[in-house]
């Protein structure tokens, strides 16, 4: 098996994002803790790679016949025949396993989330996909986890502050979904994906985004409203969701998906941002 053919199956690019979003919060319960154990550290983002890239597996698996009609999935290793499904199977097996088997030493709620992360992606929200637009806030869940996985990983319990964590990421991922949605429709058709608010890019899907992208506002206010931040976050969050805001308000305008794609680049910059801003000006509990 090629390298690159290993890249595109566990999907790495979403793999490190969702890896790094587990790993901020992991040093952010460090904080509650008031100490980092950078051994478990370590082993949260093995722990984190393996079990992430296991769900996208098992999802190309499911997925297989139908990336194959997509101009943007077909040359993935399964439905480009590179790779046997049962080869694939047996990677997906062992890597879920594996980087279950690390998590649960860190404690077994991480562990247990773990698992259900995987269960919740693989065959939920997979098959969902071509059913209804229901599909999106069903793959929030397991999408918004990675950020609570990485907090109870540190500090074994669900806090106001994991809430607070997870709901930012759930919440955010809708504007995200959706943006996404908007640029590939055409494709994601060719394969029978539903995954705009009404199915289609019209008016009532872009003032839905909008209104995602409007509660997101007083969602990454929480740590400053909770006393967990500074004003430094409640700026710096204020800012960026404004800038997100207005870039959903300009999809509603002109419906183009150019747009589009402008919302779905400022999705990938305003998380990242908004969470190491909440790490950076953690004040406690």
């Amino acid at each position: 098996m090629k390298l690159s053919d290993f890249v595109k199956l566990v999907k790495f690019r979403l793999t490190f994002l969702v890896v790094f979003s587990a790993s901020i919060s992991f040093l952010i319960g460090s904080k509650v803790n008031g100490y980092i154990n950078w051994e478990n550290w370590a082993i949260l983002i093995v722990g984190g790679f393996l079990v992430t890239s296991a769900a996208n597996c098992f999802n190309e698996i499911i997925e297989k016949d139908l990336d194959r009609m997509m101009k943007r999935t077909s040359d993935r290793p399964l439905p480009a025949e590179r790779m046997t499904t049962g080869q694939a199977l047996v990677i997906g097996l062992f890597m879920g396993i594996l980087g279950t088997y690390l998590l649960q030493k860190l404690n077994l709620l991480t562990g247990f989330l773990s698992v259900f992360s995987i269960i919740l992606y693989a065959f939920a929200y997979t098959p969902l996909k071509r059913k209804s637009p229901i599909a999106v806030f069903v793959g929030a869940i397991p999408g918004a986890l990675p950020p609570l996985i990485g907090y109870v990983a540190a500090h074994p319990q669900i806090d106001d502050i994991a809430l607070i964590l997870f709901g930012i990421q759930f919440v955010w991922q809708f504007p995200h979904f959706w943006a996404i949605a908007w640029v590939l429709d055409d494709d994601y058709k060719l394969a029978g994906f539903r995954l705009l608010p009404t199915g289609k890019r019209n008016l009532p899907s872009a003032v839905i985004t909008f209104i995602s992208t409007l509660i997101l506002l007083p969602v990454s206010l929480l740590p400053w409203l909770y006393n967990h931040s500074g004003m430094y976050l409640a700026i710096v969050s204020a800012v960026f969701s404004l800038i997100f805001l207005y870039q959903a308000f300009n999809l509603m305008r002109t419906l183009e998906i150019k747009a589009a794609r402008s919302l779905m680049f400022g999705s990938f910059l305003y998380l990242p941002v908004v969470q190491l801003m909440f790490l950076f000006d953690f004040i406690g509990k």
